[in-house]
């Protein structure tokens, strides 16, 4: 069989997905013919090694016009038997079969401050619209945690067995650590990740500045770029933080890989509060880095973190402030939830995900 696989945000943030689905696919699957999509620009990030799977560039942009004619004329010139959709924006008009994953319903749900309003409110309303059609239309539907399938069955009123839930892995670099310089011996709170307004950053700073009443040492570490398409909202809210008269917070701009395994093992307390996630990786990498979590209790984050982290509402600065506070007071604690990362943490593989991905191909090809 020819399978397409979508993978035009491969090289994004959210790209992960679809970068590890594809390397396992190449282990597990030696018997059917893979192209993968990429955009125009990275051509070069991905390198096949299975000689069954190709990648070819293309250059429709999701949410635009170009993505509804243009990729729907390309796909049919392909003559797939099946595509893959890693993200939820696809063209409405391509009906041969098809697989979509759906990771969440950030986009209908939030604003992020740093994008132009009118903008985004279109692309809101056109996404509410392509992901009816793309949960209806979809020969089958994938979903990483069993909240996004509710929430999708909710959403669209689709059949529940028309969805599986493939959770994804949490796995960590071999590479070894390099330190970051500026906080050996430093007493710190670490976020990675980009900072959409969804992600709750400036109440961690609200709750790392009450923090330091009682800890005058403790910093706030923030790693992200501070450039590019996703360096705005880092840059807007540390002007935030600055016009706040807040300290102690860093940021880090880009950190290749050897310093960030350092800083997640060095860290105090890892922090996630962001209000709404798909499957919460960054969380998961961090307790397999030995780091003690304390995670928002929104959406799927008790899910996939059980009883490896400890909880807060993430709309309610004094709990954050307390859980965070509880950890960093409690060298017990701390080792509990390092012990407990650990183990949550193996639960969890990229390779068994392509596995069920995989199965899901295999089911459509046998109804067919």
């Amino acid at each position: 069989m020819r399978i397409v696989i979508d993978a035009r945000n491969i090289n994004t943030s959210t790209g992960r997905y679809a970068e590890r689905l594809i390397h396992y696919l190449e282990e597990l699957d030696t018997t059917n013919e893979y192209i993968v999509l990429v955009l125009q620009k990275d051509i070069n990030f991905y390198k096949p090694q299975n000689p069954n799977f190709s990648v070819r560039g293309v250059k429709y942009p999701w949410f635009s016009l170009s993505e509804q004619l243009g990729m729907a004329r390309y796909l049919y010139s392909l003559k797939a038997d099946l595509v893959h959709f890693t993200m939820m924006h696809h063209p409405i008009f391509y009906f041969r079969p098809y697989v979509t994953t759906f990771h969440d319903l950030t986009l209908l749900k939030t604003y992020n401050s740093d994008k132009n309003y009118v903008v985004y409110k279109v692309k809101q309303f056109i996404g509410r619209f392509v992901y009816q059609a793309m949960a209806h239309w979809s020969t089958h539907l994938i979903t990483p945690t069993k909240f996004g399938r509710n929430e999708l069955v909710a959403f669209s009123h689709i059949d529940p067995s028309k969805v599986t839930v493939t959770y994804e892995g949490g796995e960590t670099t071999a590479q070894k650590a390099r330190s970051y310089r500026e906080l050996r011996d430093k007493n710190y709170l670490l976020y990675v990740g980009q900072q959409s307004d969804y992600k709750n950053i400036r109440r961690l700073m609200q709750a790392h500045q009450q923090l330091r009443r009682t800890h005058s040492d403790l910093l706030l570490v923030l790693v992200g770029r501070l450039s590019g398409k996703n360096g705005k909202p880092l840059q807007t809210n540390r002007q935030w933080a600055k016009e706040q008269g807040f300290k102690g917070i860093i940021y880090t701009d880009f950190v290749p890989d050897d310093q960030l395994v350092w800083l997640f093992q060095h860290c105090s307390v890892y922090v996630f509060p962001s209000l709404m996630e798909g499957f919460g990786l960054p969380g998961l990498e961090a307790m397999g880095y030995g780091a003690p979590v304390a995670s928002s209790n929104a959406t799927c984050l008790p899910e996939i973190y059980k009883d490896a982290a400890l909880y807060f509402d993430p709309c309610n600065v004094d709990k954050m402030t307390s859980v965070i506070g509880q950890i960093l007071d409690s060298k017990k604690l701390q080792e509990e939830l390092r012990v407990k990362g650990a183990k949550v943490n193996a639960q969890y593989s990229w390779k068994r995900m392509a596995a069920q991905t995989l199965k899901v191909y295999k089911t459509i090809f046998k109804q067919k």
